[in-house]
């Protein structure tokens, strides 16, 4: 499988570069897998494809600020994209390429200090003269590449989901930007429930695929937990004939990598892509996502690749609003 057959040209001022200002008005592509149908509504009827006996499954990670910017010794500014949170080392992404050695100390915003150490998986190993709580008191919030743009203030509130819980996250999971605590509530009152899974959305998520077939790939680990209650909802939804919906393609490999795996915490690096069979996640809210990415693999396993592209390419000529900020995709 060539991952070149994912490709697609978007029009860059299709890109979103700010949310809505009412996060539950963007519009909402509804994609019926049975009927082969492509549906345009808003968001906030998202509620009418719920009934009673369904689950949905929500990713309440929190993401940090996780970039820091700071200068060398030499003057030269760097950047410290952190992949983790943890004290008084993490691993971390040093831009400029022009890499520090390692002993060098980067001299921070806050005025605290970051000394390179050795290399980790995928960055280098950074130890932080202050806690880490401190330090992300003075980062920014990672917005994505194609954003293009300086972070804001109201980035802080709006990169997070309203559930957003447990610190972690160095990306937010954007398909529940959409929900507001009015949707839940209508959501249980169509007689479903609402449970989360944990995944820090982080480098295994955004990381490019490097390789010209899709196969060998593999994904970085990302922290993920699924609590008791979770999994039982689950179960007994499976049993009853509900139907699953979940959140986000991160929601959807926690869920189905418990399933495959008989693991409900740990290390995830499931990499879904056409050929993958679904155990658990029968229904997908999720946001239109770059070429070739294992985001853009995962949706097309689970819609089928022909119907995937059939629907960008509608949602192209409708002039829908991609990516992190964008619109959002129901896949029935």
């Amino acid at each position: 499988m060539k991952l070149s057959e994912f490709d697609y040209i978007l029009p860059k001022e299709l890109i979103a570069k700010y949310p809505l200002k009412e996060r539950q008005k963007c519009r909402l592509m509804v994609l019926d897998r049975e009927k082969r149908s492509i549906t345009h509504k808003t968001f906030e009827e998202i509620t009418g494809y719920f009934n009673k006996g369904d689950l949905l499954v929500l990713n309440d990670t929190k993401v940090i600020t996780a970039r820091l910017f700071g200068k060398r010794k030499t003057g030269g500014k760097v950047e410290l994209f952190l992949l983790e949170k943890k004290n008084p080392t993490c691993e971390a992404l040093i831009r400029p390429s022009g890499r520090p050695r390692e002993g060098e100390k980067i001299a921070l915003e806050s005025g605290a200090e970051a000394e390179v150490l050795g290399r980790g998986e995928v960055g280098r190993f950074v130890k932080f003269n202050r806690p880490i709580d401190e330090i992300l008191e003075s980062g920014h919030v990672p917005l994505p590449p194609y954003i293009d743009r300086p972070d804001e203030p109201d980035d802080r509130i709006s990169y997070q989901t309203i559930y957003a819980a447990k610190e972690g996250a160095t990306a937010s999971p954007t398909a529940g930007l959409h929900f507001t605590h009015e949707l839940l509530e209508r959501v249980k009152d169509q007689g479903s429930r609402v449970k989360f899974v944990t995944l820090h959305t982080n480098y295994g998520t955004f990381a490019p695929i490097k390789t010209d077939d899709v196969e060998p790939h593999r994904m970085h680990k990302e922290y993920f937990n699924i609590p008791p209650d979770t999994i039982d909802a689950v179960k007994s939804v499976k049993k009853s004939g509900g139907k699953v919906f979940a959140v986000g393609t991160t929601s959807a490999r926690s869920l189905e990598y418990w399933a495959k795996e008989d693991r409900a915490e740990g290390g995830n690096d499931l990499f879904i892509y056409p050929g993958f069979e679904f155990r658990v996640v029968d229904r997908l809210i999720t946001n239109f996502h770059l070429p070739k990415s294992t985001l853009m693999l995962l949706v097309c396993a689970l819609a089928g690749k022909d119907f995937i592209f059939e629907a960008y390419k509608e949602a192209i000529k409708e002039r829908y609003r991609f990516f992190s900020y964008g619109d959002a995709m129901l896949i029935l």
